[in-house]
């Protein structure tokens, strides 16, 4: 499996605009830290920037768990790049 560096972009007043899914997003990533999918994820502590590593089978993959997020779907993420990444160790 490859690995994946997420770099992205929160909406402005993402405290008051991300608590409707808060718990969603949080569970879903619990779900697919579990599965080995998500390495680790979080904010810049200034709340303008998601930094995280998905390690799955595909760039297409990792996409599509990004793009299904509830974070992304109600704009809470604003933007996204991702970049495969060899971890030299």
């Amino acid at each position: 499996m490859a690995k994946y560096v997420l770099t992205g972009t929160y909406c402005p007043d993402v405290l008051e605009k991300r608590a409707p899914y808060r718990e969603a997003h949080l569970g879903r990533l619990a779900g697919l830290k579990a599965a080995g999918k998500v390495i680790t994820i979080g904010p810049t502590r200034d709340l303008t920037r998601v930094f995280g590593v998905y390690e799955t089978d595909s760039e297409a993959e990792a996409r599509e768990l990004i793009e299904s997020d509830p974070y992304w779907q109600h704009q809470i993420w604003t933007s996204y790049e991702l970049f495969e990444w060899i971890q030299a160790f």
